[in-house]
């Protein structure tokens, strides 16, 4: 349940009506959606934007982590440091292309689906799945201090398997992720 102040909503409406993604003719071109969706979003089409930008959207909706997009990018043999991919996805969320998801403590994942809309996070895997916003009725929010809104709520369901079975979580670059 997103709560965004007056300019944050009208910016964020006016993206998603004006971003051209996903493509619905197969004669377009996806590296010039990806630059018309950055520069509707007021961001300049940089190399690297333009490379981050095309891993993260053109798979469509999806939730990554820094690192699982480091790791893409090196499979992809773009040149990039991991400092690069976080300022990038910050900046994109900043924009409104992206949400972040923070499901424990530094661990966060950033959702391409910028739909109001809560997780499922499986703590035995680590992975994070949507929740359509409407399958969740939040009610009894607390006033916002003096001179303060609600910017959004977000809720995140956490998941372990129910029998006690020790799941193999996701590696990236031999790490748990």
């Amino acid at each position: 349940m997103s709560m965004l102040g007056g300019k944050d909503r009208e910016r964020q409406a006016v993206a998603a009506e004006h971003i051209p993604w996903p493509q619905k003719s197969p004669t377009s071109c996806p590296i010039s959606s990806v630059k018309a969706r950055l520069r509707t979003a007021g961001l300049r089409p940089t190399r690297q934007r333009m490379a981050l930008g095309w891993l993260l959207f053109a798979k469509g909706d999806r939730h990554v982590s820094a690192e699982m997009l480091y790791e893409e990018a090196l499979r992809a043999r773009e040149p990039l440091s991991l400092a690069t991919v976080y300022n990038t996805l910050r900046q994109f969320s900043e924009a409104g292309l992206l949400r972040q998801v923070s499901v424990s403590g530094p661990k966060t994942f950033f959702d391409t689906n910028v739909s109001e809309h809560h997780h499922f996070y499986n703590e035995d895997d680590e992975t994070v799945t949507d929740i359509p916003g409407s399958m969740i009725q939040v009610s009894g929010l607390p006033e916002a201090p003096e001179g303060m809104e609600i910017a959004s709520v977000e809720v995140i369901v956490r998941l372990r398997q129910a029998d006690g079975t020790i799941v193999e979580r996701k590696r990236v670059s031999g790490q748990h992720a």
